[in-house]
């Protein structure tokens, strides 16, 4: 374990050295990656022989932030990112894993510095574009609630909603954010939005996008239009727990394949 400072924040990091290829792994929004693992979203524990970095963003885990709006924005998430590669990882190729927020931070690191990654997982890509303007409006909603009525109000809204047929038998998780920072963190969310399609079309890296089913949060939309814009790219659907389950596997062959 170790800590990392960034404008705002400290860190909190977590290298896996059995040598071999470097590895960054991403959580998503309100998680961590101690709420991963527990979520079967950890595809890091199918890798083996590689330098495995993971750390809890900004806010989020074992990390600290501050109640700032910008904080939360996707490029400055990009710019923490490429931060700790450039001190881990200093002048390396990294293969980089990241789970919806996660995902949307790569892709903005994989623009602002094309040459730093040799391949990219894109874990349940969040809404974008079209389908970004009601989620947008969703996380601010959620924001406001947690102001007015506190945290437990915006559980208890939470609840009306089914949950996907990919995660149907895990514990249920609250977000691994404090309560002072979660509408800040979700603000944060509503000014994000994904790179504009021209710009992905020049992330030209072998690209994995796993996506599941029924998950408003995570459309197939969003994991279709990447498929399609990257020259590079392979889509892998997940009906049911069983077939996530496979997912580390998967990262275990991408990584070995993307520096051969």
């Amino acid at each position: 374990m170790a800590t990392f400072e960034v404008p705002g924040a400290m860190l909190d990091v977590e290298l896996s050295d059995e040598g071999g290829h470097p590895v960054v792994q991403l959580h998503g929004l309100t998680s961590s990656r101690a709420r991963d693992r527990v979520l079967d979203l950890d595809l890091g524990r199918g890798l083996s022989g590689t330098r495995l970095l993971r750390y809890d963003a900004r806010g989020h885990g074992r990390s600290t932030g501050r109640p700032v709006t910008g904080d939360y924005l996707w490029p400055n998430l990009a710019d923490d990112l490429l931060r700790l590669l450039d001190a881990w990882f200093p002048g390396e190729r990294v293969y980089g894993v990241g789970t919806s927020m996660g995902s949307g931070t790569l892709m903005h690191a994989a623009l602002a510095d094309p040459r730093r990654f040799a391949g990219l997982t894109l874990l349940l890509p969040p809404t974008a574009w079209e389908t970004r303007v009601a989620q947008a409006r969703r996380y601010r909603l959620s924001a406001a609630v947690i102001e007015q009525q506190g945290v437990a109000a915006f559980l208890a809204r939470g609840q009306d909603f089914p949950p996907p047929p990919a995660t149907v038998g895990h514990p249920e998780t609250v977000p691994e954010v404090v309560a002072a920072l979660l509408p800040s963190v979700f603000r944060g969310a509503a000014g994000s939005d994904l790179p504009a399609p021209k710009q992905l079309m020049g992330i030209d890296v072998p690209i994995r996008v796993l996506a599941w089913v029924d998950d408003p949060s995570h459309p197939l939309s969003t994991a279709q239009t990447l498929t399609a814009l990257y020259p590079r790219a392979t889509l892998t659907l997940a009906h049911n727990a069983a077939e996530v389950r496979r997912w580390p596997g998967m990262l275990h062959n991408d990584v070995t394949a993307a520096y051969l």
